[in-house]
C-alpha cells in the first residue's frame, strides 16, 4: 500500500484529499500549527492550547472521502448558531453536553459517554463566560478531549479517528501551542499573525510578501511533530501543496524537522501549484513561487541543498491573461524549469470542469499515485 504525506492548505487540498481518500492507500495530512483566526481563536486564546480547527476540518474532509457520515461524524460536524445572544449559545451547547440531541440519544452508550465526557471536560476548562456562538462541535470535542489526556494532541486525534471511524492519518505539524507566523512586506512593514497575513488588505496585497517568520512566544525554535516525521521517513512520496501558499505551505519549512526528514527519506518530492493566484501571491507566477519554496528549503536545510522538486502545474490554454473574479489564474513558464532551477514542470489540465479555480481531485490523485510507483 503507497504511503502519501501531504502537507496541503484546507479548503484548497480537498478534492484531492477526498480522491486520496477513497483510494487503496496510506495518506497523512499535515495541517498548520499557527492557525490564529476562526472559531477555534477563542479556544487558544482561553486555553493556550494547539488551535485545532485545521486539524478537525481536514479530519472531517477525510471522514467524507471514506464515506464515513454516521452519527459521530454528523455531531462533529455540527456547529453552534452565530446569531443571537451569547446565553441562547450556551444553552444550545448545553443541549449537546447533556446529550439531549436526538443523534447523541440514539448512540450507543459507549460512544455517546466518551462524547459527553469530552463536551463537559471542555465546558469546565473554558468556564462560564465562553462565548459559543459560531462555535464547531467538533472543535469542543476534540480540545476537551486533548485536556482529558493531559494535553497530549496526538491522543486527542487518536481516539477523534476512532470516534469517527476514519482510516487516514491527520497531525499538525508541530506539537508547539505559541507559535506566530508573521510577514514582512516588500516595504519592510511587517503583518502577524497567520489569519491578518492570509487576509491582506488590497493595498498589502499589491506590495506582496517578502519573506516569513514562525516564532514561538517562548523563544524555543519550532519543532516537529514526531509523529510527521515518522510518516514522511516511511513516505512514498511527500506532497506540498495546493493551499495558501505563504500562510499554509511555506511556513511548514520553518518547522525544525521537517526538511531533514524528507531528505532522509529520499523519496519523491511532489509540488501542486495552485490554479490561481490569491492575495499573498498576487501577481507572482508558479516560478516564482517555487524559487522561494526551495530557497527557503536551501536556507533551513544542512547541506544548504534541495530534492528534485517535481512541480504539478495546471496548463492555462489562453495565450493571454485571464482571471476568475478577482485573481488571475497562477501560470508557469515551462522554459525557465529544468535542472538549473531545481524543479521540474509537469503540465496538465488539472482544473475541475464543474468547479473553475479548483482542481481535478481525481486527476491529481492518479498523477501522486504514479510518482510514488
Amino acid at each position: 500500500m503507497q504511503r502519501i504525506v501531504l502537507f496541503s492548505g484546507g479548503t484548497a487540498c480537498r478534492a484531492i484529499n477526498i480522491a486520496l481518500a477513497r483510494k487503496q492507500v496510506h495518506l497523512t495530512r499535515v495541517v498548520p500549527a499557527w492557525d490564529s483566526g476562526g472559531s477555534s481563536k477563542l479556544i487558544r486564546e482561553k486555553l493556550g492550547i494547539l488551535s485545532v480547527g485545521d486539524i478537525r476540518q481536514a479530519l472531517m474532509t477525510m471522514a467524507h472521502g471514506e464515506r464515513r457520515s454516521g452519527d459521530v461524524v454528523r455531531i462533529f460536524n455540527t456547529r453552534i448558531s452565530a446569531l443571537g445572544e451569547a446565553g441562547d449559545a450556551r444553552q444550545e451547547f448545553q443541549l449537546y453536553a447533556e446529550g439531549r440531541h436526538l443523534l447523541l440519544e440514539r448512540m450507543e452508550p459507549g460512544l455517546r459517554g466518551a462524547i459527553l465526557n469530552y463536551l463537559r471536560t471542555f465546558a469546565t476548562a473554558v468556564g462560564p463566560d465562553f462565548d459559543f456562538r459560531n462555535g464547531s462541535i467538533g472543535n469542543f470535542i476534540l480540545t476537551g478531549a486533548c485536556i482529558a489526556h493531559n494535553g497530549d494532541v496526538n491522543t486527542a486525534i487518536f481516539v477523534f479517528r476512532k470516534l469517527c471511524g476514519i482510516d487516514g492519518n491527520v497531525w499538525p505539524s508541530s506539537l508547539d501551542s505559541d507559535l506566530i507566523l508573521s510577514g514582512r512586506l516588500r516595504n519592510g512593514a511587517r503583518r502577524a499573525p497567520q489569519d491578518v497575513l492570509s487576509k491582506l488588505s488590497e493595498a498589502d496585497a499589491a506590495i506582496g510578501i517578502e519573506d516569513i517568520e514562525l516564532t514561538s512566544e517562548s523563544g524555543k525554535n519550532p519543532a516537529a511533530n514526531n509523529a510527521v516525521i515518522e510518516a514522511i521517513e516511511a513516505a512514498d512520496v511527500v506532497v506540498f501543496g495546493p493551499g495558501s501558499f505563504y500562510t499554509s505551505i511555506l511556513p511548514h519549512l520553518l518547522v525544525g524537522g521537517v526538511v531533514e526528514a524528507v531528505e532522509r527519506a529520499r523519496c519523491p518530492v511532489l509540488f501542486v501549484g495552485n490554479i490561481l493566484q490569491c492575495r499573498e501571491t498576487l501577481g507572482m507566477t508558479l516560478d516564482d513561487v517555487m524559487d522561494r519554496f526551495l530557497r527557503t528549503w536551501r536556507n533551513v536545510s544542512s547541506t544548504q541543498s534541495a530534492p528534485l522538486v517535481q512541480v504539478l502545474a495546471n496548463r492555462v490554454l489562453l495565450p493571454f491573461g485571464r482571471s476568475l473574479g478577482a485573481f488571475p489564474y497562477l501560470t508557469a513558464h515551462a522554459e525557465t524549469q529544468g535542472a538549473g532551477t531545481g524543479y521540474d514542470l509537469i503540465e496538465d489540465e488539472l482544473e475541475d470542469a464543474w468547479n473553475r479555480g479548483q482542481h481535478d481531485g481525481d486527476l491529481v490523485a492518479e498523477r501522486i499515485l504514479a510518482l510514488a510507483g
